[in-house]
């Protein structure tokens, strides 16, 4: 069993996931405005997981 879970980076996937997801229904739906705020939600999201990585690498907690 993993012991260590840093759960911030477990949300980060699961929203980046539901992005991803978001962009095919835009898509399918036809909505271009959808599909751009999708796309912007998941760069958002891409890079505030970014961002925290590097904090954590920077304090040693990874």
């Amino acid at each position: 069993m993993v012991k260590n879970i840093k759960w911030i980076f477990v949300m980060y996937a699961v929203l980046a996931a539901a992005c991803i997801m978001a962009i095919g229904i835009a898509v399918s739906e036809k909505s271009l405005f959808l599909a751009a705020l999708a796309v912007a939600a998941w760069i958002v999201v891409m890079g505030f997981g970014f961002k925290t990585k590097k904090k954590y690498r920077e304090e040693g907690k990874l």
